[in-house]
């Protein structure tokens, strides 16, 4: 099935300023075409790896506008923001169409845009990224870049726990449930020691109990034999 043109959302793109616009452009084949040429055309000063895009667009959306109004379509002028989203629209389309390319041969893709969007996009992924760098090379940023010695990364080595003593300052978190532990320990302690004393009054007052009733026992029989020797003495009188 021939690959048609998809369709790319990105909230980001809506502005202040074009939200306050309810006017849409409505791209047709011929304003297209215009976007591919002109948009091509510049591919240079978007490959820049430090550019203003926003200025860029504007710029596209300028030239894409004054080809329109030359042929006599003065209605609606393109903006920045519609030229950008239906940019990425097209090369969404395009890398699908270059996919389908690969595996069935150019002969197989039918979308008009290919081609002039193929000779400019579709170079390869070295030679685009050897251009990058020799681009970057000449600015300031790649200059300052390449005069500085930057030490490799090395991998991490791997580290065999051996027996021996714990380590003097444990990790922190390890650290605060010792913590924790040691502090549920003396709760628990001063626990067992309030019931510890509890249990010591309690025996203290049983014994103190038990001798007050033993002292009861001892001096009521000698109260009695007393109280009987006085009962018989006035008996007798």
């Amino acid at each position: 099935m021939e690959v048609t043109e998809s369709i790319v959302t990105n909230s980001t793109l809506l502005t202040a300023d074009t939200e306050k616009s309810k006017t849409e452009f409505v791209w047709t084949l011929q304003a297209t075409w215009h976007l591919v040429r002109v948009r091509l055309d510049m591919e240079a000063e978007f490959d820049q790896p430090v550019c203003k895009k926003k200025r860029l667009w504007e710029g596209v959306a300028e030239q894409v506008t004054a080809r329109l109004r030359a042929e006599g379509y003065a209605d609606v002028p393109v903006r920045a923001f519609e030229c950008d989203l239906k940019w990425r629209n097209m090369l969404a389309t395009y890398r699908k169409n270059a996919e389908r390319a690969k595996r069935l041969g150019v002969h197989a893709v039918h979308w008009e845009f290919f081609r002039a969007m193929d000779q400019v996009l579709g170079r390869s992924y070295e030679e685009l990224e050897a251009q990058r760098k020799a681009k970057l090379s000449n600015t300031k940023l790649g200059k300052a870049m390449a005069s500085k010695h930057y030490t490799p990364i090395l991998p991490s080595p791997t580290i065999t726990t051996l027996p021996g003593p714990t380590p003097s300052r444990p990790p922190q978190d390890v650290l605060q449930l010792y913590l924790e532990l040691q502090e549920r320990k003396l709760n628990m302690w001063a626990q067992q020691k309030v019931l510890e004393e509890r249990k010591i009054d309690a025996i203290n007052n049983l014994a103190r109990a038990i001798s007050s009733l033993a002292q009861d026992a001892v001096t009521t029989p000698k109260d009695t034999v007393i109280s009987q020797s006085l009962a018989s003495l006035s008996s007798q009188h």
